[in-house]
């Protein structure tokens, strides 16, 4: 039986220090890194009896109050508390709407003048403009993105910030992934990348959680060199998660310039 909920109380309470929530460090060797169950369970004004039993699936209804307790000792942000909540609550009814990408996003992606791509929550895409497909290889209709950016060494000369970026793309899948934990395709994706790649086994086993579309990251070029880009992200509405991206520079600044040099060496070619 999963127990989504637990594996998730635990990883977070295991970042946690005594130190940062005011508890002194104690006496003797601590087994654990982070804090202990009943440390959790006190500063949430709950019994250690009851924590266990939400730790060990015993348990998978806490009320919102429990929630919002231990979303503030596991110093959690206003996302990962709301991830816990739909960890807490009743598992998702799987979604059947389209996954094909509707033709006025079509229409959209070979307009604008930016690099634009849609991709579903595993991260595949599924339709990219020519200015896209030009910056990285891992834009291209038909690549899976997290299997490229952790198992293809050509992710990384691409990817200047490749850490970075990295850890904020399986922040993402977890978010996309949410309480739905009956997703076969989701589980096979996983445990490739487990076996594949140390990285992605140590980023997936902290639970982050991302959906806020911004921040930047950089690509190193290979025929303009490094264009640092604005990220943003819309869901694609009347679809099954797919979600638009596009990508563009600010104004007046040397990426700006970089991005200008290849929307035109992509219309020579």
């Amino acid at each position: 039986m999963d127990n989504a909920l637990g594996d998730f109380l635990r990883a977070r309470r295991e970042l946690v220090t005594p130190a940062e929530v005011g508890l002194p460090p104690g006496n003797g060797l601590r087994r654990v890194p982070g804090l202990r169950r009943e440390e959790v369970a006190m500063l949430a004004g709950i019994s250690v009896e009851y924590y266990l039993r939400l730790e060990r699936g015993r348990d998978r209804s806490p009320s919102a109050q429990v929630v919002e307790a231990l979303g503030r000792v596991l110093q959690l942000d206003a996302e990962s508390t709301a991830y816990l909540m739909t960890l807490a609550g009743p598992k998702p009814r799987r979604r059947s709407t389209a996954q094909r990408v509707p033709a006025s996003i079509e229409l959209l992606l070979r307009t604008i003048n930016v690099p634009a791509l849609v991709f579903n929550k595993y991260s595949d895409v599924l339709a990219a403009n020519a200015l896209a497909r030009e910056l990285s290889p891992d834009m291209a209709p038909g690549v899976n993105r997290l299997r490229m950016l952790f198992t293809d060494l050509e992710a990384r000369t691409y990817h200047a910030d490749w850490e970075q970026y990295t850890a904020a793309a399986v922040a993402h899948l977890r978010a996309q992934a949410g309480a739905d934990t009956d997703d076969e395709r989701l589980h096979a994706l996983i445990g490739e990348l487990s076996l594949k790649s140390d990285r992605f086994r140590r980023l997936w086993a902290r639970h982050d959680v991302r959906t806020a579309s911004g921040g930047t990251f950089v690509i190193r070029h290979p025929r303009v060199g490094d264009v640092e880009l604005l990220i943003d992200k819309f869901a694609v509405l009347g679809t099954d998660g797919l979600e638009a991206l596009l990508l563009h520079a600010e104004p007046h600044t040397r990426s700006a310039t970089a991005l200008a040099e290849l929307a035109h060496l992509v219309t020579a070619d």
